[in-house]
């Protein structure tokens, strides 16, 4: 039982503003469902706020205020992170010369003083507010620090009163009205913008019961950048949908679709996924810049010989070229950096993918539509009647995916695809339990591209650390290499975000499918003999 909530309940006591009854109910509320006692206590009707509100102030001798009424400077809001105001429940309201005037629910909190005066160097001065009006005033003010704020400016709270999700009589009308109104546009294109400025890769917009947030997929990492009002949550996500060209008035089912922007004489593609949650639509857009397609295999991450292996497999005149890993990992760059490699005008090359990511020149790509029958599947046997020299199927899901493409591979095509699978040995008994022959597979497989993104550390921060030899040597750096070589650690800056870590490399397994393994793979061998067969023939690896 927390001190300060038993010594503002004693005192509302002692103040005969509530009974010990009253008191002991709030606080086995407390002790089951959190919170604070003066909140406990206004939920529970013993008490109102501004009665909570004016006994502080009379109590502690400091002025109180509604923050309802007080609108504050972004740069005072700057003062105190939003981790800090947060956790103590406070907001900074104004500043003059070195007294930082701070709005509490609790200002007897020395604890919560302490913080923000050690933090911010200046002398703190309490006031009181009700504990509601800071939580609203939190929300409000510490929105992807305070640029949501200037947008929703002016914004009129019954503009989107209709638009709560619980409110199931909210038509397709009302919510394209809203969609519309310029501060949930301007808020749309701010989190659109500032996603390619910071590097994401993802965007995803999640609304839970009370709260909506907004976080970047940044290196692989997932950030939290932005709390918009929950107020907002369908009015964002409308406007998202109709960009997208999709059905706002279907909130039931998942969709997808895409929007296309400019900015800066730059086109950028967002893949848009909807989803019904509990408590509305999630959004999950995949930022697809074709400025930063990488064509060029030689800048991906292969190491010379995993190149030369790779090379080998793709230039022979038919059979297939695997790349696994899974989602997220780079396939879809290195298989479209492989058709660039073989992209001459003698070639048809014909795709089938799920989505078009990127649209590439000279090359003939099909989007499938399996609601239509339009799947890998049938894509593939259409291909087959069109003259091709090189097929890309995005993925071999199925049985009869894979039997096509196999087909295919023994009938003088060259076939590129991928599957997700941890390995390139573990690729072999992925298609074996497909069900696909084993001297189909032998016949058909000419190479193998295993690979993962690993974050790079930041160039602008990066130092020297200790690393013990035997803590090198046991990740599989000789003892040689162990002694001479020197980790780096981003120590955090400006450029990365204070993570350490900016872009990310690929990292290669390429394993040439030789005859010795062919041979294993009729003789039914599993997936760990032929990684030692793999590794006998000098499987080439990418050095981390």
């Amino acid at each position: 039982m927390a001190a300060g909530a038993v010594r503002l309940g004693d005192m509302l006591v002692k103040a005969a503003l509530i009974t010990r009854e009253q008191l002991n109910q709030a606080l086995q509320q407390q002790q089951t469902g959190g919170g604070r006692i003066g909140g406990n206590l206004v939920k529970l009707g013993f008490i109102s706020e501004d009665d909570i509100t004016s006994f502080l102030s009379r109590q502690y001798g400091v002025p109180s205020i509604n923050l309802s009424h007080f609108e504050i400077d972004a740069t005072v809001i700057k003062l105190i992170p939003s981790e800090i105001a947060q956790k103590h429940q406070v907001i900074p309201i104004n500043r003059t010369g070195n007294v930082l005037t701070v709005a509490m629910a609790d200002p007897s909190n020395i604890f919560a003083i302490d913080d923000i005066k050690f933090m911010t160097g200046f002398k703190v001065e309490p006031v009181v507010a009700a504990e509601t009006s800071i939580k609203n005033s939190i929300n409000k003010y510490y929105d992807s620090a305070g640029l949501v704020e200037d947008i929703m400016k002016g914004f009129d709270d019954k503009d989107v009163e209709a638009l709560r999700e619980e409110d199931d009589s909210v038509n397709a009308a009302e919510l394209g009205k809203a969609a519309e109104d310029a501060p949930v546009v301007k808020l749309v294109n701010l989190i659109l913008t500032d996603a390619i400025k910071k590097g994401a890769s993802d965007i995803h917009i999640e609304p839970y019961e009370k709260s909506f947030r907004v976080r970047y997929r940044v290196d692989g990492m997932l950030y939290d950048v932005m709390q918009p009002p929950t107020r907002l949550k369908a009015a964002i996500t409308s406007r998202i949908k109709i960009m997208a060209q999709l059905d706002i008035a279907e909130r039931r089912l998942p969709q997808d679709g895409r929007i296309k922007i400019k900015m800066a004489n730059k086109e950028m593609d967002y893949r848009v996924s909807t989803l019904p949650t509990l408590f509305g639509e999630k959004v999950v857009m995949r930022l697809l810049d074709k400025g930063n397609l990488q064509l060029d295999m030689t800048k991906l991450g292969f190491g010379p010989e995993t190149l030369t292996d790779f090379e080998t497999g793709l230039l022979m005149p038919f059979g297939m070229v695997l790349v696994t890993g899974p989602t997220g990992s780079g396939k879809t760059t290195t298989l479209y950096s492989a058709l660039n490699r073989l992209n001459t005008v003698d070639t048809n090359i014909m795709t089938a993918e799920d989505p078009v990511e990127f649209n590439l020149p000279g090359i003939n790509q099909v989007q499938t539509k399996a609601e239509i029958g339009l799947t890998f599947a049938a894509a593939l046997r259409s291909f087959l009647r069109q003259d091709p020299d090189v097929i890309m199927v995005g993925e071999i899901r199925d049985y009869e995916t894979a039997e096509i493409a196999v087909k295919a591979a023994l009938t003088g095509h060259l076939v590129l695809s991928t599957l997700h699978t941890n390995d390139a040995p573990g690729t072999i008994s992925r298609l074996l339990n497909m069900g696909v022959e084993p001297f189909l597979v032998s016949a058909s497989c000419n190479v193998i591209v295993a690979q993962r993104l690993a974050r790079r550390v930041c160039q602008g921060c990066k130092e020297i650390v200790a690393v013990p030899p035997q803590a090198m040597m046991s990740v599989g750096f000789s003892p040689e290499d162990a002694k001479t070589f020197k980790p780096t650690k981003g120590k955090g800056c400006a450029t990365c975000s204070d993570t350490g870590y900016k872009g990310r490399v690929a990292l290669y397994e390429v394993m040439l499918i030789k005859d010795n393994i062919k041979e294993a793979i009729l003789q039914g061998a599993s997936s760990i003999e032929l990684r030692e067969l793999g590794r006998k023939n000098g499987i080439a690896r990418t050095a981390c």
